[in-house]
């Protein structure tokens, strides 16, 4: 169960109601209650104001660090790095150029791990690897000047033609700035 929560749009949904649909529950507790309930001033003494607004804070804070320390081990960047302690891994230069992506190599094996070193030349641009089928299987910022290049490790499971596009906007011609390459 904890994994759909993590690897699937609808699980990230359910997270999402999670977080608010207690939220709003209180919300609209309180707006009733002092809306048609009783519309007199509260009768909670003020120093009560600051247990409950550091409880709930408190009860916000634990929340949102149990449901992101529990995704880490689903990230996709920590997921794949995993792979990386495998020798076999195949390193690819990107250089991202205003509006195109250079390639060191642009075919690959289904089962093969890939570890692509991305870097920009001359401005913020982005890496975003897109599935066959148009999904996005993960993307880098390539900021230049950043003193390292970034780097991301995938092991390619599914054969077809893979894109490569930017998601920063990074001029005129951003729309047209992709590349593809093929696993077979």
């Amino acid at each position: 169960m904890i994994e759909f929560l993590y690897t699937n749009a609808w699980g990230a949904f359910i997270v999402l109601l999670m977080f608010q649909i207690p939220f709003l529950i209180v919300f609209f507790h309180i707006v009733n209650k002092k809306a048609f309930t009783d519309s007199a001033p509260s009768k909670t003494k003020p120093e009560k104001y600051s247990a409950y607004r550091y409880g709930w804070t408190v009860l916000v804070l634990v929340a949102f660090v149990v449901v992101n320390g529990a995704s880490i081990k689903y990230m996709p960047t920590v997921v794949e790095a995993n792979a990386a302690t495998d020798k076999n891994v195949k390193d690819v230069e990107v250089t991202a150029v205003s509006w195109a992506f250079q390639f060191s190599e642009n075919e690959f094996n289904v089962g093969e791990t890939v570890r692509f070193k991305a870097k920009s030349t001359d401005t913020v641009h982005s890496f975003a690897l897109h599935h066959p089928d148009g999904h996005l299987l993960f993307t880098m910022m390539l900021i230049p000047g950043a003193g390292s290049e970034s780097a991301l490790v995938h092991t390619f499971t599914e054969p077809g033609e893979y894109t490569v596009r930017c998601l920063e906007y990074c001029g005129i011609a951003h729309h047209a700035m992709k590349n593809t390459f093929t696993v077979n």
